[in-house]
């Protein structure tokens, strides 16, 4: 495959560069489309109780939770003549609006619930009706028409819906803000790297390509499966990163074979054979990490991984097939416009920074490997007690409309109306005939703790006493077919305290069969969706890893030891995070955000994912040339000592490079984003440095010849399947039909090259 691709390039590069760059194009006009066809959803999971409350309840009650906010401030208080008169106005306005149903107000209802506890605010409730889209494109609507002075009162929007909209909003804007920063970035880096603009140029089109190609390809798979919109940022960046990485490996090997004196048509064979296969080995192995993602019943996660998978595979073919092309079109002009004077001796063994520092680290492996694992279980150890939230208003920047309202309600108000526990029986029957029964169960669940008040056909409740009498506004709970009860708690639903509620209020005795949903609902059913899934979708994660590495190298013990090694490295990443983004300590070197005592929960699933991704990356990188050393020295500790040295300063500018792609995400005004930025660039630069630097060495001393064991059947299997980046044909470049080894039919530049 690898030499009929350079057969291809070598015959015609400039076609090949012309005609990549056209389907990159039109792939990009077409990714245009991308962000239309995605949805903005996809957090919930699928076949919960809650997920089942919520649609029963729509269904059968033309009701849901409630999504818009409106607060009111006024000094003169929300009691004055006048302050009621435009409340009650502004109430009637908002009902009016077309898709929004259920509002209610302090001025319609009487609630105190929905009065400030200094009387100078009141609340405005509503739900907009329609999916997780329709609701966000309403929100902007709302708050562009109801935010500001409104009849003489000051009103603010918030809820969940406003929430999201601020989110998506701000997440997109700070995404396009750090692309933009990206690229100058990455083409300084690279230059200072190369030594050459002109070689530093390459990457960064590479990476460009590959974006514009995987949006492209992301467009088509909208047609089949619905996608989330985490695609595009996650993507985008992972695009940009395996680009670079890629197309550095390539370009390196490259000029290692120019260095060795082969001419320009046998070093780009050459690497094709060798780079080139550990490329696409590379990418087959970051799609495999992701394959456990899709039994997690998550649309985001499965949108994820289908779009990193995809990615991955495209940004490989970019690489394969645009590198090559370019190099062998500019042929000898390869270190143009050289700012950096390099020496231009043939590569040899044994004076490198990673030969010098594996060889260190190898006459003192146990030392090694107990100061490396002390430092990684230290800054790990924070992370035992992570604690994972759902997004809310405190992701957001805190100068955000959702979040100062959220705070608002905190401070001033003693009751959480909009986060109320719904809890529906759909075929209970009749309510009219169980009135006693509704009543009896409505007290129960009043009496529980951190409940502040339960709402139900027959009256309202708190602490097992009826306070208040059905009303007209009490029907809503009820239809021929069932009845439903909202439980409005006390306590923050997306804490520890709203779970447990959510499982003391299931636990309570019911007269019916009944579904709790709402906010903290949610949140139960997520985390117990999660714990319920992991399991599977770790195993497939290993296995899939064991048996890629497996073919890789051949052996048992290398793939467990690189398994290992990349989830000590994760844990030291988790730890970090807790310790900034959960205690908050050194926050305030990473811009003002909201400190919760959690982490929102998609941080460490993206995180693990995409770093276990990249590390895997990293290790094939590594193992390939460690492996080519061995095959042809059949020393472990020569292999190792040639084999970093030959691509350590690979990973190492790989590592440098990628950290930036995910640091310029810490700008953004999203907590998680910043947490995302921040974990991913800790992630890669310590796997890149103690991990791979250190403790992967000092572990292949101490295994010796039993790193490449593995039982006779499967040496066997291995030596038919196994994949190598030793070049096991000819290095001889292969024959270009029509075409003489020192011209080309589509360049006049001359093919050789003097060693450099």
């Amino acid at each position: 495959m690898f030499d009929r691709l350079s057969r291809l390039v070598l015959r015609s590069p400039r076609k090949v560069v012309l005609f990549t760059l056209l389907l990159v194009v039109l792939a990009g006009a077409a990714g245009g489309g991308l962000q239309d066809r995605l949805t903005s959803g996809g957090y919930e999971a699928t076949g919960t109780e809650s997920r089942a409350a919520a649609e029963e309840l729509e269904k059968t009650f033309k009701q849901g939770e409630p999504n818009l906010l409106l607060l009111v401030e006024d000094k003169r208080g929300v009691d004055d003549a006048s302050v009621a008169a435009a409340g009650r106005d502004l109430t009637q306005k908002l009902s009016k609006e077309s898709d929004i149903t259920d509002v209610v107000s302090y001025w319609t209802t009487g609630s105190e619930a929905l009065r400030s506890k200094d009387g100078d605010k009141a609340i405005v409730l509503g739900r907009i009706n329609g999916d997780f889209d329709d609701q966000i494109d309403w929100a902007k609507k709302i708050d562009e028409k109801y935010s500001g002075k409104v009849d003489g009162i000051e009103v603010k929007t918030g809820g969940s819906a406003m929430m999201w909209h601020e989110n998506i909003e701000t997440s997109s804007k700070d995404a396009s803000k750090a692309e933009g920063m990206v690229f100058p970035l990455l083409l300084i880096v690279l230059v200072i790297i190369f030594g050459s603009a002109l070689v530093a140029l390459l990457p960064v089109a590479v990476a460009f390509g590959a974006m514009l190609a995987s949006m492209g390809a992301l467009f088509t798979i909208t047609f089949f499966n619905d996608t989330s919109s985490v695609v595009v940022n996650t993507t985008t960046f992972l695009g940009i990163g395996l680009g670079i990485d890629y197309c550095l490996l390539f370009v390196t090997r490259y000029r290692e074979e120019l260095r060795l004196g082969k001419d320009i048509n046998t070093a780009i064979t050459t690497t094709l054979r060798t780079a080139g296969r550990t490329i696409l080995f590379s990418a087959l192995t970051v799609a495999v990490a992701f394959v456990g993602l899709l039994v997690l019943p998550f649309t985001m996660l499965r949108s994820l991984a289908i779009g990193c998978m995809t990615t991955a595979l495209v940004a490989a073919a970019v690489t394969l097939v645009l590198a090559p092309a370019v190099l062998r079109w500019i042929g000898p002009r390869v270190d143009k416009w050289s700012l950096v004077k390099r020496k231009q001796d043939p590569a040899k063994d044994g004076g490198g920074f990673w030969h010098r520092t594996s060889t260190a680290v190898m006459r003192r492996p146990v030392r090694v490997a107990v100061l490396v694992l002390a430092v990684v279980i230290t800054l790990g150890l924070p992370a035992l007690d992570m604690k994972l939230r759902l997004p809310d208003e405190a992701v957001l920047p805190a100068d955000a409309k959702s979040a100062q309202v959220a705070q608002v309600l905190r401070a001033d108000f003693d009751t959480r109306e909009q986060q109320a526990l719904t809890v529906v029986a759909a075929n209970a029957g009749d309510p009219q005939t169980k009135t006693a029964a509704i009543d009896t169960y409505a007290k129960d669940l009043s009496k529980v703790a951190d409940v502040s008040r339960v709402d139900a056909l027959t009256g309202s409740y708190v602490d097992g006493a009826k306070v208040a009498e059905a009303t007209e506004a009490n029907t809503r709970f009820g239809v021929a077919a069932g009845t439903y009860l909202s439980v409005v708690p006390s306590v923050d639903a997306y804490g520890s305290q709203g779970e447990s509620l959510v499982d003391a209020v299931r636990d309570t005795k019911a007269p019916f069969d009944v579904k709790v949903g709402g906010p903290a609902a949610v949140s139960v059913d997520t985390f117990d969706t999660l714990r319920d899934n992991l399991p599977l979708s770790g195993a497939i994660l290993f296995i899939g890893m064991f048996l890629l590495l497996f073919l890789l190298t051949g052996s048992v013990l290398l793939p467990l030891q690189s398994i290992l090694l990349t989830v000590l490295s994760l844990t030291a990443t988790f730890g970090a995070l807790v310790f900034i983004f959960q205690e908050g300590h050194l926050a305030s070197l990473f811009g003002d955000f909201i400190i919760t005592g959690s982490i929102t929960w998609t941080v460490p699933i993206m995180c693990f994912g995409l770093a276990f991704a990249l590390s895997m990356d990293y290790q094939v990188f590594m193992l390939s040339r460690i492996k080519e050393e061995y095959d042809r020295t059949g020393d472990n500790e020569l292999a190792v000592a040639n084999g970093l040295e030959r691509v350590g300063k690979v990973v190492t500018y790989a590592a440098v490079l990628l950290s930036l792609v995910f640091l310029v995400l810490i700008t953004s005004g999203i907590s998680y984003m910043k947490a995302i930025g921040l974990g991913m660039a800790l992630a890669i630069l310590m796997d890149a440095t103690l991990i791979r630097g250190g403790l992967l060495p000092a572990l292949m001393k101490l295994f010796g010849r039993a790193n490449w064991w593995a039982p006779g059947p499967l040496r066997a299997f291995h030596s038919r399947y196994g994949l190598s980046e030793a070049e096991a044909e000819t290095e001889a470049a292969p024959r270009i039909p029509g075409a003489r080894s020192g011209s080309d039919s589509d360049s006049d530049a001359p093919v050789t090259s003097r060693p450099h």
